[in-house]
């Protein structure tokens, strides 16, 4: 009889080690990948790669560096929540497959939803010589099965309205992994905005009540922003959150969830919201592979706290100034948009003060994508002209916030 209680207690013992091991988890995110078979020397990339500001080989170095990385760290999972591809190629989707295999073999899990860019997109294009030619992109179908390897042949749960799944960890943790894309909508071209469906919202709720009774935590995953990351998102880019986000992330919030795995924004930025009955749910932005400054974060998940560290790719071989030559892209890329979208305001502003708006949210993205901002005297000087003119009067540019908390790239959070 003794020695059944000591085999049973060496037995409890075990069990209790290995529930909480430590969970090293990845994030890498809005990849936008094209495929080398389809970018080809000629105009048709030239004009592709001015356009966008990427260049396709210097983003497939990107890659190659970070996967390197990731070989090295030996993560537990690697998160990708979205725009995995270029504008939804299915030879884009194949090959990024194939870029993962290694990284599967080191014994990595993956787990990926898709983005804005990644299903039925009408605008798929090869780039090989002079001129753009439209190519074949994938169903929601095709998507899943080409990633069953990544989530979607792991799932224990599969929302039956959207591409939404669930998946275990371990005995203690759960991914909840949502589809908020609009791919059925297309028509000319992909829509940027998202939503979280009726039915996928009740599905979610189902699970997180579920993991609640069993005693078991649960982290989501969704492309699109789930709550607000900097001052005026909501007006300038509303396209970057889900609709009736302050909603969706109080009824998330009060039901358990409590950290969610975000991209889409290019941006890396951490932001905790607080419904109105106490609950706090953190979303956790990561930044794009395609856009300076290529971030990709490394995550600890040890005795229910996450120790989150973000990593940048500054440099490849072809390329020692990749982080100042992305950098200056971005700029110029900001001006063009922040210029269209006070035009379209209709505000009557001085032309100074216009310009002086302009240069403003230029410099507020380039420090916002690198996330743990920080604004200088004038940039408040200007914004608190701007509320002026928006009838404002006693805005405090002192009470201004443009980073909301918590830290954004380095920091610990509860789970």
């Amino acid at each position: 009889m003794k020695r059944f209680l000591y085999i049973l207690l060496f037995l409890t013992s075990w069990v209790s080690v290995w529930t909480i091991e430590p969970i090293k988890i990845a994030v890498v995110s809005d990849v936008h990948y094209l495929s080398s078979q389809l970018a080809g020397k000629g105009t048709a990339l030239e004009k592709y790669e001015t356009a966008t500001g990427r260049n396709t080989e210097d983003l497939h170095a990107v890659l190659d560096k970070v996967i390197s990385d990731l070989l090295d760290e030996c993560p537990d999972i690697l998160l990708i929540p979205g725009d995995i591809t270029n504008n939804g190629e299915k030879q884009s989707h194949l090959d990024f497959k194939e870029k993962l295999l290694p990284l599967t073999k080191n014994g990595t899990q993956v787990f990926v939803v898709p983005g804005n860019h990644d299903i039925n997109v009408p605008t798929a294009k090869k780039y090989i010589g002079d001129k753009a030619e439209p190519i074949e992109s994938v169903s929601a179908e095709e998507f899943a099965a080409i990633y069953s390897d990544f989530g979607y042949g792991k799932v224990v749960k599969r929302d039956t309205a959207s591409l939404s799944y669930l998946a275990f960890i371990n005995d203690s943790l759960w991914l909840l992994c949502f589809d908020t894309n609009r791919y059925n909508e297309y028509r000319t071209s992909s829509i940027s905005s998202g939503r979280i469906l009726p039915q996928t919202l009740n599905w979610a709720l189902d699970i997180l009540h579920e993991a609640k009774e069993k005693n078991i935590d649960v982290i989501g995953m969704i492309h699109h922003g789930l709550v607000e990351h900097m001052p005026y998102q909501s007006a300038f880019f509303s396209e970057y959150l889900i609709d009736d986000w302050k909603k969706n992330a109080e009824i998330l919030a009060d039901n358990g969830l409590k950290i969610v795995f975000t991209g889409h924004f290019h941006a890396n930025d951490i932001t905790s919201f607080t419904s109105p009955a106490g609950n706090t749910i953190t979303d956790v932005e990561t930044g794009s592979l395609a856009q300076y400054p290529f971030p990709y974060r490394l995550i600890l998940l040890e005795n229910n706290t996450l120790k989150i560290n973000t990593h940048v790719v500054n440099s490849i071989p072809s390329k020692p100034q990749l982080a100042a030559e992305y950098r200056e892209k971005l700029r110029k890329q900001t001006e063009a948009s922040a210029s269209s979208k006070i035009n379209n305001l209709n505000i009557p502003l001085p032309k100074e003060i216009r310009q002086a708006l302009i240069d403003v949210i230029v410099e507020m993205n380039l420090l916002h994508v690198c996330g743990d901002e920080h604004l200088t005297e004038e940039m408040l000087q200007v914004i608190q002209i701007f509320e002026k003119i928006m009838g404002q009067e006693n805005f405090d540019p002192t009470s201004f916030q443009p980073d909301y908390p918590p830290a954004d790239n380095n920091v610990e959070l509860a789970l």
